[in-house]
C-alpha cells in the first residue's frame, strides 16, 4: 500500500504523521523512468493538408491548427501583440503553429507577449506534428506510406518519493488513508485504497484459516481454491487475485508483523 507524493518534505511529513498514528510505515525513494515514443511528421501546411485524407489523427491536428490561426493570429494586425496563453490554450494545434510562427519570423517576443511582425499564408508555414506511437494504432501504416515520418524516443527520469504502508489491519488501513489524502497524488491515493482492502481481506482470510489448520501447504491450497477474494460494496466489487508465490511472501510479511509463525511447513495464528 503505497502513496506518492510530490517533494521530499511532503514524504516525510506524512510519514511523521503515519508514525505519530501507529501506522508502520517505510519511506522510499526511487529514480523513476518513462519512456515514450513519438512520431513525427513535418512540412508544409499545405502539403500536410492534402496528403491527410481519410488519417484521422492528422486530419484532426491540422484542422486545429487552422482553427487556431484564424481565431487568434489572423484576426491580428501587424504591430499587434498576443499573449502566449492564447495560442496555447488550444493545446492540439496551439503549440505547433507557435513554433511554426516563430520559426518563419512571423512574432518576435516582446516581453510577455509576443508581436505579430507578418502574416504569411497559414499553406506556407512549415508545421511538425507529434503523435504519441501508441495512439496511432491501425493509422501508422497509411502514415508510413503518404508521409516521411520519423521517431523520436525520450526518456525521462525523475526522482519520486513514496510511503509505504505496511499494515493489514483494516481499522488502521482506513486511518492511514484519511492521514495520507492531504499528502499524496490522487492516482497513487486511488490504488493505495484498493490495494488496502485487498491487503486486508487477504489477511483476515489467511488469519481465520490459520486458525483452524496448521500446515502451511494445506493452506495455501485452501487459499487457491477461493480465489479470487471478492469485497462487495455498494456499487462495486474488489476481486483479489494471487498465486501461491504471493501467499508465501504475505505469510513472511504476516510473520514479521506479528500476526502469524512459521516455521517449516507449521504455522501459528
Amino acid at each position: 500500500m503505497r502513496f506518492e507524493v510530490l517533494s521530499k518534505d511532503d514524504m516525510n511529513e506524512l510519514s511523521r504523521q503515519l508514525s505519530r498514528a501507529g501506522i508502520m510505515n517505510r519511506k522510499i525513494e526511487e529514480v523513476r523512468k518513462e519512456v515514450s515514443h513519438y512520431v513525427i511528421i513535418a512540412g508544409r501546411y499545405g502539403e500536410l493538408f492534402e496528403k491527410a485524407e481519410g488519417i484521422p489523427p492528422v486530419e484532426e491536428a491540422l484542422h486545429s491548427i487552422r482553427g487556431v490561426y484564424q481565431r487568434v493570429f489572423l484576426s491580428r494586425e501587424i504591430g499587434e501583440e498576443i499573449s502566449p496563453e492564447e495560442l496555447l490554450e488550444e493545446m492540439d494545434g496551439g503549440l505547433a503553429l507557435l513554433e511554426a510562427l516563430a520559426s518563419e519570423g512571423a512574432i518576435e517576443e516582446k516581453g510577455e507577449k509576443l508581436k505579430v511582425v507578418s502574416k504569411p499564408p497559414l499553406e506556407d508555414l512549415e508545421i511538425e506534428l507529434r503523435f504519441p506511437l501508441d495512439e496511432l494504432g491501425e493509422n501508422l501504416e497509411e502514415l508510413e506510406k503518404r508521409f516521411s515520418p520519423r521517431m523520436i524516443t525520450e526518456v525521462a527520469m525523475m526522482k519520486a518519493y513514496y510511503v509505504e504502508v505496511l499494515e493489514v489491519d483494516r481499522e488502521l488501513i482506513e486511518a492511514a488513508l484519511e492521514i495520507a489524502r492531504e499528502y499524496s497524488t490522487e492516482e497513487s491515493y486511488v490504488e493505495a485504497m484498493f490495494v488496502g482492502i485487498a491487503r486486508s481481506v487477504l489477511a483476515d482470510v489467511i488469519l481465520r484459516l490459520a486458525e483452524r489448520t496448521r500446515r502451511k501447504d494445506e493452506l495455501i491450497e485452501k487459499l487457491l481454491e477461493m480465489e479470487p477474494l471478492s469485497v462487495e460494496g455498494e456499487r462495486e466489487t474488489v476481486q483479489v487475485y494471487f498465486d501461491e508465490e504471493t501467499i508465501e511472501s504475505f505469510l513472511k510479511e504476516l510473520q514479521t508483523l506479528g500476526y502469524l509463525k512459521v516455521k517449516g511447513n507449521r504455522i501459528w495464528a
